[in-house]
């Protein structure tokens, strides 16, 4: 027995300092990963902004699902969230926790943080930091001009046009997605990235296409950290209330996964999804340039791109809606034609389609 466990803790050892052995020991993303990770602070307002209190102004929807009909809450209780947030007008009219979680628990945004990531692109070309969306990436890259990367833009990374060769599944210990979410050289994983098709000619969603925009954010920003950036342009103007992080890849001079993990809690989410739905603007003050939301954000079929998806946002109806998802049905839905927002945070999608249960409640409320 003893034998055994040396064995096992010399296993341990060994293969905990690489990403194929972090895989196996983690085994899968889950919601508990923003403590697992070396990560940078995003420092809370001692003046949160708060929404207008409008509970029990509504009466709890009713939805016909495959299940039969249920109450939102019944929903939620039974397919794993943890968070369901409803704010329509700034009155937050619907605000549940479940499985122990609680208003201010941190929840990690898996690929809800893509949409940061484009928010972020967006002010550092309203800063002059960043040129134009048409700027080939090898102009902040330049490791890349060898593996044929001259012909990518900004703009097709950020529509996952650029044609990278990439392995989006997180079941594959070998594969990119694995490297880039376990592994803590992602500058050197970049830097080794190939194109499998023509820049420009076919969607694929991929996470390496948003890894590289963190990358050239930290390069335009040179004397700031990405996390440093999205304090001073939106965690600290949109008063958020929670202390929260952003993960990196290794502890010292780490680049921040900006593919996924901001960990932060769900009414904090929702003021993201409020500065979209505003079009950039906050109480009066723009962080965001108007065309830089509704380009990111709009219904549009150029450079291979599709209709449903933009500069990192999704859409359930093209041209009407838009929203972040992440990868355990982490949500932010922006419908502004009613002035809405839904935050749904989860364990697990659950086998429910999200989307739907969204266009739902939009069509309801």
């Amino acid at each position: 027995m003893r034998n055994k466990l040396l064995l096992f803790s010399i296993f341990v050892l060994l293969f905990s300092s690489c990403k194929v052995g972090r895989f196996f020991i983690y085994n899968f993303a889950d919601i508990n990963d923003h403590k697992k990770f070396p990560s940078r602070e995003l420092v809370s307002s001692r003046t949160p902004f708060q929404f207008i209190d409008g509970k029990n102004k509504i009466a709890e929807p009713v939805l016909n699902t495959t299940a039969g009909v249920l109450s939102l809450n019944q929903l939620n209780e039974k397919h794993k969230t943890v968070a369901f947030l409803i704010i329509r007008n700034d009155s937050l009219l619907f605000e549940q926790y479940y499985n122990g979680y609680s208003h201010e628990r941190v929840v990690p945004s898996f690929s809800v943080a893509k949409s940061f990531t484009s928010a972020l692109i967006g002010c550092a070309i309203d800063d002059g930091l960043i040129k134009s969306v048409n700027e080939p990436i090898t102009n902040y890259i330049p490791e890349l001009k060898k593996n044929g990367f001259d012909k990518v833009t900004i703009r097709h990374v950020l529509l996952m046009t650029s044609g990278l060769k990439f392995n989006e599944s997180y079941y594959n210990p070998f594969g990119d997605a694995a490297t880039f979410y376990y592994g803590r050289k992602l500058r050197k994983s970049i830097a080794k990235m190939k194109l499998e098709t023509e820049p420009g000619t076919e969607f694929e969603y991929q996470s390496g296409n948003t890894q590289l925009l963190g990358l050239i954010l930290e390069r335009a920003l040179k004397t700031k950290t990405v996390t440093q950036y999205l304090q001073e342009k939106i965690w600290t103007p949109l008063q958020m209330e929670t202390p929260a992080s952003w993960s990196i890849d290794k502890k010292k001079e780490g680049l921040e996964k900006t593919f996924c993990c901001i960990n932060a809690s769900a009414i904090d989410f929702a003021k993201f999804g409020r500065l979209y739905l505003n079009k950039g603007n906050w109480d009066g003050q723009q962080l965001i340039s108007k065309d830089w939301v509704q380009e990111s954000t709009k219904l549009d079929t150029t450079d291979g791109s599709v209709p449903y998806y933009q500069y990192q946002w999704w859409s359930a109806r093209p041209g009407e809606d838009f929203f972040a998802e992440g990868i355990l049905g982490q949500f932010i839905y922006v419908y502004p034609k009613k002035n809405l927002i839904i935050v749904r945070l989860g364990s697990s999608y659950d086998n429910v389609n999200w989307r739907r249960v969204f266009v739902k409640l939009s069509e309801q409320l």
